[in-house]
């Protein structure tokens, strides 16, 4: 027999061996000492609060928008400059949050 047959009935498979099956412990939640509170249901929002929320939203773009447009001709906001940009996100942002209160 030449090499290429020997190497060929060397080579065997050799069985996996089975891996071990742990066992799992069942899941306890812990003991809730408190008390339950029970939560007020939360009504709709009132319209004024859906108009300041939108309003800020609002009002923070128009800020922006004339900012860019004729920030320069309008004195206050020439004196703001960049701040200009921070009021206009604040307004909008504050207005966003409001969202997660809204109902």
């Amino acid at each position: 027999m030449d090499a290429h047959h020997l190497a060929r009935h060397e080579h065997r498979e050799v069985p996996m061996p089975k891996s071990k099956v742990r066992k799992k412990t069942a899941y306890t939640p812990p003991a809730d000492r408190r008390t339950p509170v029970k939560v007020r249901a939360a009504g709709p929002s009132s319209l004024v609060y859906k108009i300041v929320m939108f309003g800020l939203m609002l009002l923070g773009l128009v800020w922006l928008v004339v900012n860019y447009i004729a920030g320069d001709k309008i004195p206050f906001m020439a004196d703001l400059g960049n701040g200009n940009f921070a009021v206009g996100f604040a307004l909008m942002i504050v207005g966003l949050l409001m969202t997660m209160r809204w109902r």
